[in-house]
């Protein structure tokens, strides 16, 4: 392994932190030290809701009314916990930190927390609500007109505490190939599928995030665009990158990417570079 700082890689809504397992091995493969991590309501830090097992009498209603058992978590919360994990990987050193989608709401909110311990941060077409307006209120912006994960929701977040999808839906297997996988072979977008948690915790988007200049704003800061993403609009990817450099004292350095929403199963090899390429930054900068 060579001295680039660790790197942590953060899922956004709905994944795992197995979705990082091909880029782990590129990144490994130039010596670099990674782990991924599964934020709170997610994966093995998540908890399953009782109506998606219900099957094979599967009930609508049930599932589209049933109280997300993850409606309590917050992005600082969520932050607090990913802080523990990158205080350990760290070992004393910052950690190189990548978030992808929703998780850049839980990484920006860890980097104005504990600044010390983020070496640098790597946004994949991610959210960085840094403005003081809560993630969830792009959802309504200019922007995000291209969206398509938003027509799959199966509950009123609202109401439930969670954005919720169906990803079992056979009926809608297509529509969610194309927001989310549009640019991976069937196979691997229905693998990809079964995995997928169904609640997005809506106290993670619905928090607002104050940053500040003198911490979130010192941490420099990379930008993965995805141009075929159908769940952050590469229009809100701009807008993210433009309030970003306003409140910070870095120039966000931008890699674009011809890729859909999952840029770590369609593009990792140039993903795993574009990382290692802002580790080797934060090492020359160290």
């Amino acid at each position: 392994m060579n001295d680039s700082p660790p790197v942590v890689l953060v899922p956004g809504f709905w994944h795992g932190g197995w979705c990082w397992s091909p880029v782990a091995e590129q990144l490994t493969a130039r010596g670099i030290r990674s782990v991924a991590v599964d934020i709170d309501g997610h994966a093995l830090r998540g908890r399953a809701m009782r109506a998606r097992w219900a099957r094979p009498f599967f009930d609508e209603r049930s599932f589209a009314t049933e109280p997300s058992p993850v409606a309590r978590i917050t992005a600082s919360g969520a932050a607090a916990a990913l802080a523990d994990r990158v205080r350990k990987e760290g070992g004393g050193r910052p950690c190189l930190v990548v978030a992808h989608g929703m998780g850049g709401v839980v990484a920006t909110a860890l980097a104005e927390l504990a600044p010390e311990l983020v070496a640098g941060l790597v946004y994949v077409s991610a959210y960085a609500p840094v403005n003081g307006l809560p993630a969830g209120s792009y959802r309504t912006c200019p922007e995000n007109v291209a969206e398509k994960a938003l027509q799959l929701l199966a509950a009123e977040p609202k109401l439930i505490g969670a954005a919720r999808i169906d990803f079992g839906d056979p009926e809608r297997r297509d529509e969610i190939k194309e927001a989310f996988y549009n640019d991976l072979d069937d196979q691997a977008a229905d693998t990809a599928m079964a995995l997928l948690s169904p609640d997005g915790p809506a106290g993670i988007a619905g928090e607002r995030l104050t940053v500040t200049e003198g911490r979130y704003g010192r941490i420099p800061h990379s930008y993965v665009t995805c141009s075929r993403d159908n769940v952050v609009p590469v229009a809100l990817q701009h807008r993210f990158i433009k309030e970003i450099d306003a409140v910070s004292v870095f120039p966000t350095a931008v890699t674009e990417l011809d890729s859909s929403h999952a840029p770590f199963l369609s593009r990792p090899v140039a993903l795993g570079e574009a990382i290692a390429d802002a580790s080797r930054v934060r090492l020359e900068a160290a």
